[in-house]
């Protein structure tokens, strides 16, 4: 038990980090495991993939806790008046609502079965499939490259408009995708649009809220329903806190570090990280197959 609590606490990390950092969370709760060999079926299990993307939620509503007031505020004023400009919270809360119904459409139609092919609890992940993987990072670090070196980063926050959001939105719903990265494309599309570095990262929080909240209620109906009849235990249950309170903590110095970094730096460097590990995953793979 020890070990896995090691286990939980090391993958809460993993999963607090790369949410917000354009690597894939959701690759890298695939890949840890896969290089280690923890078999440990907690670890893979629902439960505890909701604990760790509660916790990334819980990071995000207190980094940007004054944000969410002012905007949840701003949000429900503009319904009662029936009108949105000239405010720019009020702008910024409706594109906000407007930019999470692609990603929230994608996930609810075809995330279960994409998972299934990359993550299923209990079975061994082919070698086939990590090599899809592999190729889906490195690929992916290309556009984010791309994105980050061909365009002007000259727009504030405050001048996104409609179409620019359903284009970022839309951009999130590739994030079903493991090696994507929810965070990295919505943060490519923002810096391809031109938007100033820290303030595409921001927008890609802000927007990776309702996502995450929409995911986890979701999933915890069928945590609940095990935990009526039986199915957790105690143990389990201390893996899924420690893997929550992990993440929650390196998701909230994660996006610290991201906003401050992109405000002085290019995105070069994760994108080197994702060719690197790419080029990890691929050799392992092929060993094994």
């Amino acid at each position: 038990m020890p070990i896995a609590i090691l286990q939980s606490i090391i993958l809460g990390l993993v999963q607090g980090a790369t949410e917000f950092i354009p690597v894939s969370s959701s690759a890298h709760l695939i890949i840890v495991p896969w290089l280690f060999g923890w078999t440990d079926p907690a670890l893979t299990s629902l439960p505890f993939d909701v604990a760790l993307h509660l916790g990334t939620l819980a990071a995000v509503l207190v980094f940007f806790a004054k944000d969410w007031v002012r905007l949840i505020r701003a949000f429900f004023q503009s319904l009662l008046e029936r009108r949105v400009n000239p405010d720019p919270d009020r702008r910024l809360a409706w594109l906000l609502v407007i930019g999470t119904i692609p990603g929230a459409i994608a996930g609810f139609l075809f995330e279960g079965a994409i998972d299934d092919l990359f993550h299923k609890p209990g079975a061994p992940i082919a070698a086939g499939a990590m090599l899809v993987m592999a190729a889906i990072i490195a690929g992916f670090g290309l556009i984010l490259l791309l994105a980050d070196r061909l365009a002007r980063h000259t727009q504030g926050l405050e001048k996104l408009n409609l179409v620019q959001t359903i284009l970022i939105g839309l951009s999130q719903a590739l994030a079903i995708f493991p090696g994507v990265s929810r965070s990295g494309a919505t943060i490519a599309s923002g810096l391809a649009l031109g938007i100033k570095r820290e303030d595409a990262a921001r927008f890609s929080f802000l927007l990776s809220a309702p996502i995450i909240a929409g995911a986890g209620v979701k999933s915890l109906w069928n945590v609940i329903s095990d935990a009526g009849t039986g199915a957790l235990n105690s143990s389990e249950l201390v893996l899924f806190a420690t893997g929550f309170l992990a993440a929650a903590v390196s998701g909230f110095f994660c996006m610290r570090f991201l906003v401050n970094f992109l405000r002085k730096h290019p995105i070069d460097v994760f994108v080197y990280y994702r060719w690197g590990l790419a080029i990890l995953v691929a050799a392992v793979a092929l060993v094994k197959r």
